[in-house]
């Protein structure tokens, strides 16, 4: 088995624990949305075990990745006027987010050393 499609999974799991457990301590639905990123996460990793498929679903998932940092990095932006104790609008949000762009940035790096790895490795024959 792939490191990768664990750490995938590991991933996954992470964020749909983000999410359900945002939308637990909030009730807005949008609390979901890292659950729905994980859920998809977790299938590629599954998908990945697979040899004939490991390839295109480890690109797909470093996408998912990419997309869940572009899609929560505004939070991070919120992060130092929470910490220091300002006001923000949502704080719970702004958490959640700061969370899931951190998790996705570790994700997709680990990702991109994973592609340079296997770029550098001898050809199987």
């Amino acid at each position: 088995m792939s490191s990768m499609s664990n750490m995938t999974i590991g991933y996954g799991a992470l964020l749909t624990a983000l999410g359900v457990g945002g939308f637990a301590a909030t009730s807005a639905p949008t609390a979901l949305i890292p659950a729905g990123f994980g859920v998809v996460s977790i299938g590629l990793g599954v998908l990945a075990r697979q040899e004939k498929y490991h390839m295109h679903a480890m690109h797909a998932s470093a996408l998912v990745g990419v997309v869940g940092v572009v899609g929560s990095a505004r939070g991070l932006s919120k992060l130092p006027a929470l910490l220091s104790g300002g006001d923000v609008e949502r704080p719970a949000a702004v958490v959640a987010q700061s969370l899931m762009a951190v998790l996705s940035a570790g994700y997709v790096a680990l990702c991109a050393r994973s592609f340079v790895a296997a770029r550098r490795a001898p050809a199987r024959a």
